[in-house]
């Protein structure tokens, strides 16, 4: 998946040491809990070695996890969530996100709506503990061994969409069709029901065209920055910056936060 997901070049690499780049198999489960375990283990090694570390992203629930843990969520019946992946099979996404809209707006505005995997797990916390899967973020805070200084690059909107429709003809440039096809067979993997694949296995199963998958890559994309815009601009304690600033700037605003 290296040029779906744009992992760093060699040379990009090479500038600074890189943590968790292409550091599990696609048929390996995977989620933001283990990257919680995983992410904080390796920040107790780093820190006895450097005073920084940056952590670049990305997802706001990974970054999140990292930097206060994750919420505390009730258990539900799993009969919940096998009735949830039942009616994805049968009706599709479009019908649990219009559930989800309606049970939880906060929720469907703000998760990957476009990742079934998101939408059933909030839509099974809806459904099983009778309250908004909304209602049981943000209310634990963990005390962790580190301060946090979150800095936020920002541009304007068309400039941000002009962007992700240039990256996604790059990615095209650089074969993205062809690792896609070269991933047909594992299609039905979690790790693969991600923006630039799934739209292109709908063309290699014939059920789109070549434009219309390009064209629905870029829309997901376009939406997928929209939501973590939404996200982040709710976070509190963000020192926001245009994406232009001198870099100067940026450091004297973190070393501020430190002395």
């Amino acid at each position: 998946m290296r040029i779906g997901t744009a992992v760093p070049s060699t040379e990009e690499l090479s500038q600074a040491t890189h943590h968790f780049i292409q550091h599990k198999s696609i048929t390996e489960d995977y989620n933001v809990g283990m990257f919680e375990r995983d992410a904080v283990e390796l920040l107790d090694d780093l820190f006895k070695v450097y005073d920084v570390v940056i952590m670049v992203g990305g997802s706001g629930l990974y970054v999140k996890a990292v930097a206060e843990g994750l919420d505390d969520f009730p258990e539900v019946h799993s009969s919940i969530r096998e009735t949830l992946n039942a009616r994805l099979e049968n009706e599709g996404l479009e019908a649990l996100q219009t559930q989800l809209r309606i049970l939880d707006h906060i929720s469907y505005e703000t998760i990957a709506i476009d990742n079934p995997h998101r939408v059933i797990r909030a839509l099974e916390i809806c459904i099983g503990a009778g309250q908004p899967y909304s209602s049981y973020l943000n209310k634990k805070a963990i005390e962790r061994p580190f301060k946090t200084i979150s800095v936020g690059l920002m541009a304007d909107r068309e400039i941000i969409y002009n962007r992700i429709n240039r990256r996604v003809d790059l990615m095209l440039e650089n074969g993205l069709l062809n690792e896609a096809r070269s991933l047909l067979s594992h299609q039905h993997l979690n790790a693969l029901n991600t923006v630039g694949y799934k739209e292109f296995f709908n063309y290699l199963n014939k059920d789109w065209t070549l434009d219309f998958a390009i064209s629905e890559i870029k829309k997901n994309t376009r939406r997928f920055a929209k939501r973590q815009l939404t996200w982040f601009k709710k976070q509190e304690n963000i020192s926001w910056f245009d994406y232009k600033v001198d870099n100067n700037l940026v450091f004297k605003t973190i070393e501020q936060h430190f002395y």
